[in-house]
């Protein structure tokens, strides 16, 4: 299983998203968070499963939220660059690719 790299700014839009679902309904933030855990394990086993995007990276939808994970898979880790919102500004996480 490869090794998961997250960018400090997905980091960051996951906790934005639980604590939003938090206030939304007690309980509901947990539940995002077990879907991330969840679909990140998914993506580390099966790097290449989900769709391509643009150039090298992939997003691997979440099960009951509407959130997709920006990944690129390198030969020896897995790069997420985003945690975004299926509806709210695509293409947002570009600029995040000067790396």
């Amino acid at each position: 299983m490869a090794r998961l790299i997250y960018d400090p700014k997905a980091k960051l839009e996951i906790r934005e998203a639980a604590a939003y679902y938090e206030a939304c309904r007690e309980g509901l933030g947990k539940a995002f968070l077990l879907a991330v855990e969840a679909a990140a394990q998914s993506l580390a086993e099966h790097p290449l499963h989900w769709r391509r995007i643009g150039g090298r990276f992939r997003r691997c939808l979440l099960k009951r939220f509407p959130y997709g994970i920006i990944y690129s898979a390198e030969s020896e880790f897995i790069y997420i660059a985003a945690v975004m919102h299926l509806k709210r500004k695509p293409g947002y996480w570009t600029k995040r690719l000067k790396r």
